[in-house]
């Protein structure tokens, strides 16, 4: 991965203030924008599979409805946001709650700055911050996987036997920052990690093997960037992975499938470079059953003009009533309707 901070400057300068989602058909009318009126401004979004959304959901602060819940915090407060009908509903929260929140985003052992998946009883996260890669960038020498395991039910409580293990990312080689994903792809729960060895980023798949895990297939690297999603792009109603590789000069998506645990390369097209912030997120924005891709960059199928570059993504619901909520680098949040 190149340098988190050049990444994300050469996004931006990308971007030019434009988000696009991309997904096959034909080109469709331009979505409106508009601001999400908040009292703060916004320096971090969580969409509704993150660790602070479904800790929100969960707790009391807010019921969650059918399309999940983002979170959305700055220095002077946080808000937890749904779908209402047709509109956004915002309801404020404290710089407290904020950080009784978040605090379990980076567990005890993980890399700083980094966020561990959950899925489940599993919960993954990177672990062993190392310049150990071979172009001296901070990576992670490990994921950490920990995984819940059942218990008998019992009238005295009793603490919940924990299952943990590490998988190293190979020879030469360093997990990098971007954030790593939980999937259910080809039959069985897989982690999405992005490696970087020697000049190139690949992906990593971990996934279970026996009583295990380990990295159960890869997609091989190359040169620049890398970033990843997996939904059901076709509609065929199997999970695909699209990748998003390149450097801030260009980049290209590349559509995977997976069929018996093997990556196969289906596809490729002029993309954007994505760096290692929550700059892709899919979701069926049509109710076709298919996933469209939302990414800064060129557009393909469909282009939503924002007021500032695009910062951080997330997606509320889905269907034609989905609704896309961006915060901008300028700290406000835009919300766009497909």
């Amino acid at each position: 991965m190149s340098d988190p901070g050049a990444g994300r400057s050469g996004l931006r300068r990308l971007a030019a203030a434009t988000l696009l989602w991309l997904a096959a058909g034909p080109a469709v009318a331009e979505p409106a924008v508009a601001i999400v009126p908040l009292p703060f401004r916004v320096a971090q979004l969580r969409g509704p599979d993150s660790e602070v959304a479904l800790a929100a959901a969960t707790s009391g602060l807010g019921r969650p409805p059918p399309g999940g819940v983002a979170v959305a915090w700055g220095d002077e407060g946080g808000a937890i946001l749904s779908l209402d009908g047709d509109r956004i509903a915002v309801r404020p929260l404290a710089a407290e709650a904020i950080e009784a929140l978040a605090a379990g985003e980076t567990p005890r052992g993980a890399v700083a700055g980094s966020r561990r998946a959950l899925s489940g009883p599993v919960s993954a996260y990177l672990s062993g911050a190392t310049r150990g890669g071979p172009d001296g960038l901070p990576g992670a020498a490990g994921l950490t996987v920990r995984e819940r395991q059942p218990v008998a039910m019992s009238a005295d409580p009793k603490p919940v036997p924990t299952h943990t293990e590490t998988v190293t990312p190979g020879p030469d080689a360093v997990f990098t920052a971007s954030p790593v994903r939980a999937a259910e792809i080809d039959g069985g729960l897989h982690l999405l990690a992005v490696k970087r060895q020697g000049a190139g980023s690949g992906l990593a798949l971990v996934g279970r093997d026996g009583g295990g895990w380990r990295v159960r297939a890869e997609i091989p690297p190359a040169p620049g960037g890398l970033d990843a999603a997996a939904a059901d792009f076709d509609g065929g109603g199997r999970a695909s992975l699209a990748l998003l590789r390149g450097s801030p000069e260009g980049g290209r998506i590349e559509h995977w499938t997976l069929t018996g645990g093997r990556p196969v390369l289906a596809a490729t097209a002029p993309g954007p470079f994505a760096g290692p912030d929550d700059l892709v997120a899919a979701a069926d924005l049509d109710g076709d059953g298919a996933a469209a891709l939302v990414v800064p960059g060129p557009a393909r199928r469909a282009r939503a003009a924002l007021p500032a570059p695009a910062r951080a993504v997330a997606i509320l619901g889905g269907g034609r009533g989905a609704r896309i909520l961006v915060a901008l680098a300028d700290g406000r949040l835009a919300e766009v309707r497909p």
